[in-house]
């Protein structure tokens, strides 16, 4: 695979506002199997990291890449100070979906039985019982709460002197009851279904990590706002092409000038 099939694969997966080009080093590195150029729009993959039968893994570099170039093009040629953050990890989980999707890349997780295997005890042994656990502590703090009231006690101070655990954890341990948020999510996932205040999309997104979506996908499709009416869609390209259709009839205007001074 050279680089110009890798470029052909990634257009494939999602197309991208702006021009970008995929170079191989021709290098090894130790460090990095690849990296963005964000001011030359460029992918830079070190291809001698990578052996023959290894294409799956520069594909997924690629696509890592591809990622930050994405990121870019929302940003209008930038990218902030914090390179792998939130927004980072949604497109780029996002990108591997879509790859998997399109037979571009293949998700060799299933392809260890011993792994596989290992994953569900995780699910369940720790992820699940853990958040069944905090789920009950959110119950029993409920409870707890209702005893301070009746002996006219703060609530609060018990939190602090008496259970030494800190309020901001106690409120979403309750809230995680409250919700009644499903335990196969995690407690660290349940603490971000806590915090949403809205119920339509709490639920939404306790779907989509329940249906393997990451945190991060689902914490970028939170922020997305609520599609737009096609009219308005296109009353806004037409707005931009008209405006690009203005800039390059005023720098024509100006070539034309330029050579007829010459």
């Amino acid at each position: 695979m050279n680089q110009d099939q890798v470029k052909k694969l990634l257009l494939f997966v999602e197309d991208a506002p702006m021009d970008f080009s995929v170079i191989f080093s021709g290098k090894k590195s130790k460090k990095v199997n690849g990296l963005y150029k964000v001011e030359s729009r460029e992918i830079l993959l070190h291809n001698r990291n990578f052996s023959p039968d290894e294409e799956n893994l520069l594909i997924y570099t690629a696509i890592h890449e591809y990622a930050h170039h994405l990121h870019a093009c929302s940003k209008k040629g930038t990218l902030p100070q914090r390179a792998h953050n939130h927004e980072f990890w949604g497109i780029f989980h996002a990108l591997l979906e879509k790859a998997e999707t399109k037979g571009v890349y293949r998700n060799i997780f299933s392809d260890s039985p011993e792994l596989t295997k290992l994953t569900g005890e995780i699910r369940e042994k720790f992820l699940a019982q853990n958040g069944g656990l905090v789920k009950a502590l959110g119950q029993a703090l409920i409870k707890a709460n209702e005893l301070c009231d009746a002996l006219g006690a703060r609530f609060d101070d018990y939190i602090d002197r008496v259970l030494c655990i800190p309020r901001a954890a106690a409120r979403v341990a309750m809230k995680m009851f409250q919700y009644k948020l499903n335990p196969q999510v995690g407690p660290d996932n349940m603490k971000f279904l806590a915090g949403i205040k809205d119920e339509e999309k709490r639920l939404a997104a306790e779907h989509a990590l329940l249906s393997g979506k990451s945190p991060d996908s689902v914490r970028e499709a939170l922020k997305k706002p609520p599609d737009e009416d096609p009219r308005d869609q296109l009353e806004k390209e037409r707005a931009r092409l008209t405006r690009t259709i203005d800039t390059l009839k005023k720098r024509l205007g100006e070539v034309e000038r330029e050579l007829k001074e010459l």
